[in-house]
């Protein structure tokens, strides 16, 4: 019998082909044919030059000549053998020789089971190579299938990417998957399991096909295939082997694998999103019920006393109580532009607007009520612009510097800049402003930390921020603003023990090259 046919898939320009199964060919089928004819005769020819006339052990010799055959050349041929055999048997060795009679019924008899056991060996050792060849196939269409589902799992998990392994190792010119869809309810997702409604028929929508023109209904297709109760293959193209349909019944099970894994992962993002979204909700209700309400207090307060028209406050007095008012305005106004710039951030709604900008443009208005005597610009002159949006790169540096001032009181803030060699972006070209404070630092297994969102020092076990202790208010915003208004204009932030104690703020953008990036 001729082997199947080594199906093949192509994957990325590389074939994946089922090993290749060999039966008993027609080549081994006419040796067994010419041995039949011609191993009995030699028997009888051995034993006559011999003079070796034992009827019984002749006879066993012609069953080993039939065994011999079926091995190789399969059934028939070894049914040749054996009525070839018998009837050698009768003519030369049972009496009378030299005749087809019989004189002996038990000769007649003994021959009779000789031909019956040589067919039934032959018949047994057949069965046995059919069975180790279907055992061979089988082998072989699980090594492809585990292959196969090796792919998949390591590739994108697309249900197109998996449809199109299932078209090209089928052979199919198109595939389509339908998934059930409860009708009258609103809000579902096609395939998912349970969505029909008590009393209703679920309908079939498309979720994913391969190939061209690919069938969209049970008439359009050539085959179809119910892998589960809410899963259909649809198939367009030629015959399906025995083989094939085996190998479509697994591709079936892999169907519901990658459909679940699916859902899983987006179920699983769904989950962190409402997890981050309660984490913000949280948060920000707490930065409304204190570090909102605190400032307004003392707005209100200010305010009061100023109103009282039975008190008359001395020049000085009515001037601090203004300030009290201005500074307590600026924290409410840096709260709530922090809070902004987070849910900007988390909604991926952050679009700057890049240009070329030289790290001093943008001091004056990043370092505006930040106390002078704090900071020491050591910028050096004629750097080449970063590629920046000039407000976004303010909010970074302020933040940076803000928190710097405030957890390590009793250090001056330095800023430096650099570029040249070295410094990069990937393979682009940067340059890098370090923002340099002397407190007491943080551990590096805390620095992944400081950048998390609404993480203040004194709130968690991990600080937040540069060293020294709480000075203040804040709701933990600062950090994780500068940190995501510095990647969505291309460039990184990173915190680095400063030498001799503290922290060092490197906040790294790609050089302006004059063009769109």
């Amino acid at each position: 019998m001729p082997g199947p046919e080594a199906h093949s898939n192509v994957d990325d320009g590389v074939l994946l082909r089922l090993p290749p199964v060999r039966g008993i060919g027609s080549a081994r089928v006419i040796t067994g044919l010419v041995l039949a004819v011609l191993l009995p005769p030699g028997i009888e020819l051995m034993v006559t030059v011999l003079g070796f006339r034992n009827f019984a052990m002749i006879m066993l010799l012609q069953l080993a000549v039939a065994v011999a055959v079926a091995a190789i050349g399969g059934l028939w041929p070894a049914v040749v053998a054996a009525v070839l055999g018998s009837f050698l048997l009768n003519y030369f060795s049972a009496d009378p020789v030299g005749s087809l009679s019989i004189a002996d019924p038990t000769t007649l008899f003994t021959l009779v089971v000789f031909l019956a056991v040589a067919c039934g060996v032959a018949l047994a050792v057949g069965l046995a190579s059919r069975r180790a060849q279907e055992a061979a196939r089988s082998g072989a269409e699980a090594t492809a299938l585990s292959g196969l589902a090796l792919q998949i799992l390591s590739s994108d998990g697309s249900l197109e990417a998996f449809l199109e392994k299932v078209r090209s190792n089928l052979g199919m010119e198109a595939v389509t998957l339908l998934g059930s869809w409860g009708q009258g309810s609103s809000g579902q997702t096609p395939g998912a399991p349970g969505t029909a409604s008590a009393g209703t028929q679920p309908e079939l929508r498309v979720l994913a096909s391969a190939g061209p023109n690919p069938p969209l209904t049970h008439a359009a297709a050539d085959h179809t295939a119910v892998v589960d109760p809410h899963y259909t293959l649809l198939l367009r193209g030629g015959p399906l082997s025995a083989q094939r349909q085996r190998m479509l019944a697994a591709f079936g099970a892999f169907v519901v694998a990658v459909r679940e894994r699916q859902q899983l992962v987006k179920s699983r993002r769904d989950n962190v999103r409402l997890a981050e979204g309660n984490k913000m909700r949280t948060s920000i209700l707490r930065a409304v019920s204190h570090d909102l309400r605190t400032p307004l207090a003392g707005i209100k307060l200010a305010v009061s006393s100023l109103r009282q028209e039975d008190v008359h406050f001395p020049p000085d007095v009515e001037r601090e109580l203004l300030e009290t008012i201005e500074d307590y305005a600026d924290r409410l106004d840096h709260l709530v532009d922090n809070l902004l710039d987070m849910s900007r951030i988390t909604a991926d709604a952050v679009n700057p607007l890049l240009s070329g900008i030289v790290w001093a443009e943008v001091l004056p208005q990043a370092l505006r009520g930040i106390p002078r005597e704090r900071l020491r610009n050591e910028l050096p002159p004629n750097l080449p612009p970063v590629q920046a949006d000039a407000g976004m790169l303010e909010r970074v540096v302020a933040n940076i510097v803000e928190n710097a001032v405030k957890y390590a009181p009793d250090s001056d803030v330095v800023l430096t800049a650099r570029a040249g060699a070295g410094i990069t972006l990937g393979d682009r070209p940067a340059s890098e402003l370090r923002i340099i404070d002397h407190g007491s630092g943080v551990g590096q297994k805390e620095v992944v930390d400081i950048f998390q969102p609404f993480q203040r020092f004194g709130d968690s076990p991990s600080p937040a921020i540069g060293g020294g202790t709480s000075a203040g208010g804040g709701i933990g915003l600062g950090l994780a603003v500068a940190k995501g208004f510095s990647e969505a204009m291309g460039g990184r932030l990173a915190a680095e023990p400063t030498p001799g104690g503290g922290l060092t703020m490197v906040v790294t953008l790609p050089l302006w090259t004059g063009g769109p990036q």
